[in-house]
This record gives C-alpha cells, sequence and structure tokens, in this order.
C-alpha cells in the first residue's frame, strides 16, 4: 500500500520511517540541525512550495529521504492506520 504525501507524491507504507509535525520537532535544535543537514546533502524533497506542516522520512532505493508535506502528520498517520490490518 501506498501513502499519499500531498501533490502527486506517493510513498509505499513500509519504506516509510516516521512521520514528524514540523511545528513541534523544531523547537528541538537536533531536529532542526538535522534537517539543514538533510537539506545540505540533497536528502530533503519539498512537496510544494506552500508551508510545510510535516515531514516524513523514508528509505527510497536503500537511501533516507526526507519529504516536507503540506498534509499534517496526524492526518498522515490516520491515512497509514487504515492499512495497518491486522489479519
Amino acid at each position: 500500500m501506498f501513502l499519499h504525501l500531498g501533490e502527486n507524491v506517493v510513498v509505499p507504507i513500509k519504506d516509510i520511517i516516521g512521520i514528524f509535525d514540523i511545528e513541534t520537532t523544531m523547537y528541538s535544535s537536533d531536529t532542526s540541525q538535522f534537517l539543514r543537514m538533510a537539506e545540505e546533502d540533497g536528502f530533503v524533497e519539498r512537496i510544494t512550495e506552500d508551508k510545510p506542516k510535516s515531514f516524513i522520512i523514508a528509505e527510497v532505493n536503500k537511501m533516507s529521504k526526507v519529504y516536507l508535506s503540506p498534509i499534517s502528520s496526524s492526518t498522515l498517520s490516520k491515512r497509514s492506520e487504515m492499512f495497518n490490518i491486522e489479519p
């Protein structure tokens, strides 16, 4: 199954490492430094020019990728939980 992150960007749910709220995590200097370094190294993909509400860390082709999404982390989490069906 795939998770729609905004615009035309979808990522396989199995590849997602974490979904984070950008507002609450930006208070951490470690998170700010991580995002800055990831952007400098070319691992960040901005989905739209809109202000991001969340960031998603995923493993794409055996490399980490950070997506800046205009969709809130709570909405993305709810969408991903729809596919976590236990047998």
